[in-house]
């Protein structure tokens, strides 16, 4: 695992002249190194994608649906191999890590079944009015031209593979730039799409250095980005090239509602595992992890020692040891961040109810009450093992606490009534109301993606596929129709 990785530039493996190492969060040790491409071979993917993007659109669904098959195929063959090299790099426990590698898995076999199914066309009579008559237009979706895809560090192959797949299955060629702290996972891809006969030059994986960036994402020839990540950088990367399409996936403050009907011990049981599960796994490291429970007065003090204990029942430790739950986070840095905003909460008179430890990379699973509306532990993304619990009279009081943040991802509610599920889709100005359970769920095959400051677009193998291509409509004139 300490060799020097190539990297993948217009189909072909490739290495330029500098590398830098990935370490592991957990230990840092020695992970791989890794071979940056030059600012000459960086222009000859663009140039190479660009060149291509005609034939590439043109090639058959079978061809594309048959790439995306063997991907999938050979990702599940090497799961292990696979998940032990996300947990090296990542930091992430081994279980998880598996659990991401069955995900991308899926995303590629559902890209096949797209390929072969999306662009049937749809026509439609125009002869609704005189003008319209004898004529029939027929509506079909091409691909807007290369993508630029920049995945983050937290699924270092899954969220690849939602850039990866889509493109190819859409008939797109694709640049994909992986996390600098992770990029081994996406590079894995390479060497599965390297395996297969897509047109030179129709898709590159290049780890370049994040102030590389600036220049690819002006850069005409890639009219579509893809970016998950931070809001900060992602609402930037929109500002600066107003005329492009841009898909952003970008940060929550997931919060999960329980209401008062969800009351009995065997509720309240299921939904704080569910919460402490999910406000700490992947190190709290997901757009869509628990940070925020809203709980109704009736169920409360009730829920909250559930919830503590349930936290404190999660195995911390060594991400390569099966029974760990909750690794480090990315970087020190990372850990140090999560440390001081949750001083500043405790400073402002919120109570601590466990955790608050840092150990270098590692943070210790927190859960805090009572914790004041103006810290920022309220107000942004905490992006760790740390959960805040406040109480509320009522459903319109929890929605309203729900709705008040600048994030709009994913909610959950914890409820049984129909009535309330519906209200609550509604109501909450979220991208997905998950009901019974946290807002972490995922279905890769869904739309997924947020409102207000969490982003624009919509992932999931098809959704995505829409984002990279637009309407053309065909009018066929003097038609007997």
């Amino acid at each position: 695992m300490t060799s020097t990785h190539a990297f993948w530039l217009a189909g072909r493996e490739a290495t330029g002249e500098d590398t830098f190492d990935v370490t592991s969060p957990w230990d840092g040790r020695l992970v791989g190194k890794v071979s940056v491409p030059t600012d000459a071979q960086v222009e000859e993917a663009v140039a190479a994608a660009y060149a291509v993007r005609d034939e590439f659109a043109a090639t058959p669904a079978h061809v594309r649906a048959a790439v995306l098959d063997h991907v999938s195929r050979r990702l599940a063959e090497r799961t292990e191999e696979i998940a032990r090299l996300i947990s090296a790099e990542n930091g992430k426990p081994l279980k998880w890590a598996r659990g991401e590698v069955g995900r991308a898995v899926s995303v590629f076999r559902f890209a096949a079944e797209e390929a072969r199914r999306f662009n049937g066309g749809e026509a439609q009579r125009l002869d609704t009015d005189l003008g319209g008559q004898g004529r029939l237009a027929l509506t079909r979706r091409f691909p807007k031209g290369v993508v630029l895809g920049i995945a983050p560090f937290n699924f270092p192959l899954n969220l690849c593979a939602h850039k990866v797949a889509p493109a190819i299955a859409a008939g797109a060629p694709i640049i994909l730039k992986p996390a600098p702290a992770t990029p081994l996972s996406g590079l894995v891809i390479g060497e599965l799409l390297a395996e297969t006969e897509l047109p030179a030059g129709s898709w590159s994986i290049l780890p370049v250095a994040n102030d590389k960036m600036p220049a690819l994402v002006q850069d005409e020839r890639l009219p579509v980005i893809s970016f998950t990540g931070s809001e900060k950088v992602g609402y930037a990367i929109m500002d600066s090239v107003p005329r492009k399409h841009c898909t952003l996936e970008l940060g929550g403050n997931g919060a999960a509602v329980v209401l008062a009907d969800w009351a009995s011990d065997e509720d309240l049981d299921w939904a704080a595992n569910r919460i402490a599960t999910f406000s700490n796994y992947q190190g709290g490291q997901s757009c869509i992890s628990v940070q925020r429970v809203i709980a109704d007065a009736s169920v409360y003090d009730r829920l909250l020692p559930r919830i503590v204990a349930a936290v404190e029942a999660q195995v911390t430790g060594d991400p390569s040891d099966d029974t760990t739950d909750v690794g480090p986070l990315v970087s020190e840095d990372a850990a140090k961040r999560v440390e001081t905003w949750v001083q500043e909460a405790v400073d402002a008179g919120a109570a601590l109810l466990t955790g608050g430890k840092c150990d270098g990379a590692s943070y210790a699973p927190t859960v805090l009450a009572d914790v004041p509306a103006d810290v920022t532990l309220s107000c942004e993304e905490v992006f760790g093992p740390v959960l805040t619990v406040q109480k509320v009279n009522g459903e319109a009081e929890a929605f309203a606490a729900v709705n008040d943040s600048k994030y709009g991802l994913q909610a959950g509610v914890f409820t049984h009534d129909l009535q309330t599920a519906f209200r609550a889709h509604r109501a909450l100005e979220v991208g997905g109301v998950v009901v019974g359970d946290v807002p972490s769920y995922r279905a890769d095959q869904m739309p997924y993606g947020g409102v207000k400051q969490s982003g624009v677009g919509r992932e999931g193998v098809r959704f995505a596929m829409e984002d990279y291509t637009y309407e053309r409509v065909m009018v066929l004139t003097g038609l007997a129709l």
